[in-house]
């Protein structure tokens, strides 16, 4: 994976280096082999994304020590947590874990656990660190109260103050979110969004919700019984066909943008992408701020000419590169390059055969939604 891992200014490699092989015997039908390679960045998120049981948790447990492969390595910003002959348990790994449950001590307050958590941190928790961490979770207000006492969202914002306050070197997250409604969902996301811009640290997060990961990831691994399928920028892997994404309506491409006009007549704000110009909903982003969209396959038609009279604002030329099959037998995924971008359209079977549709072949896209997602 290209620019995955650098150095740090004292020469050390930065990064993370995960190799492990680890075998859960069982009948022939359950046994279950998790074997990957992975170089990950030395910061930011990377997702850790796959069907259930393709081994999301399983690799988290390695890096965290919990579970002990029969081969294994791995190095973490140039230090080596385990190696032949080497094995630093889970308690002398310099790591926080969120489960999906806040796990929270009933019988003390916010502040309470936060401050047990900082009682056995290897390191003194400076005063501008700890209310640094306590305005980035936004739970000043909270702090006096027990667990019971909080919403779900607010007490797994307090288990991820929680977590940083032990001053990691790796953070990871396992479906931080699952047990949350979705306004619960939409809640928490801007402090995760928060948090690995302000934190500069490796942050190995494990989902299997395509919003999740196209809101937050910079990096992807893409998990599929046990293996790696594919791993690098998640722009780059979610304007990929040839892989084993899920059924359904959740999968688009990923582009990044800067906002350059805002209409207030019609509450519109126009995107620029790497050449290509979007108009959104204005959900008040500042004039030169970057953002994050997400163009979902099944919201792209695709026409032989560029159609004004219609209520689609976004048409874009666009050249066929690819058609693979989805799941649906009767749809299929085109891939298009759009300028610098690429969009993916997912129609039916009959609407390739209509347009004639073959790699090459150049025709306009019609987006019929584009949402910012940061």
């Amino acid at each position: 994976m290209s620019n995955a891992a650098g150095h740090n200014g004292d020469g050390t490699e930065s990064g993370l280096q995960a190799q492990f092989r680890l075998r859960h015997p069982g009948t022939h039908a359950s046994s279950f082999t998790l074997d990957v390679d992975l170089t990950l960045p030395g910061q930011g998120i990377t997702a850790i994304f796959g069907q259930s049981g393709s081994g999301k948790t399983t690799l988290l447990r390695c890096v965290a020590g919990l579970e002990r492969p029969e081969q294994g390595r791995l190095t973490v910003n140039g230090e080596t947590w385990q190696d032949k002959g080497l094995f630093l348990p889970t308690h002398r790994r310099p790591l926080a874990y969120v489960f999906q449950e806040s796990s929270l001590f009933p019988h003390l307050t916010a502040q309470g656990n936060l401050d047990y958590a900082t009682a056995r941190c290897h390191a003194a928790c400076s005063k501008a660190l700890y209310d640094q961490v306590i305005a980035l979770m936004g739970i000043e207000g909270i702090l006096h109260r027990h667990p019971a006492q909080l919403s779900g969202g607010e007490r797994q914002r307090v288990s991820i103050a929680r977590a940083l306050l032990i001053q990691p070197r790796l953070l990871l997250m396992d479906e931080p979110l699952a047990s949350l409604d979705f306004a619960r969902k939409q809640e928490i996301l801007p402090y995760l969004e928060k948090l690995k811009s302000t934190f500069d640290l490796p942050i190995l997060y494990v989902s299997h919700s395509l919003d999740e990961v196209a809101r937050l990831a910079d990096q992807l691994v893409l998990l599929e019984q046990g293996r790696t399928v594919a791993q690098g920028a998640a722009a780059e892997l979610f304007s990929r066909i040839d892989l084993p994404w899920p059924s359904g309506n959740e999968f688009g491409v990923v582009w990044q943008g800067e906002v350059v006009e805002r209409n207030e007549q019609w509450h519109l704000a126009r995107l620029v992408c790497q050449g290509s110009e979007l108009w959104v909903r204005d959900a008040g982003e500042a004039l030169g701020q970057k953002v994050r969209v997400r163009i979902l396959a099944r919201d792209v038609s695709l026409a032989l000419a560029c159609h004004e009279d219609s209520s689609i604002l976004n048409r874009l030329p666009v050249t066929v590169e690819d058609i693979a099959p989805d799941r649906d037998h009767a749809m299929a995924l085109v891939r298009l390059r759009a300028g610098s971008n690429h969009v993916i359209a997912r129609i039916t079977y009959r609407s390739i055969d209509h347009l004639q549709l073959l790699p090459g072949k150049q025709l306009w896209a019609q987006i019929k939604s584009v949402a910012i997602v940061r």
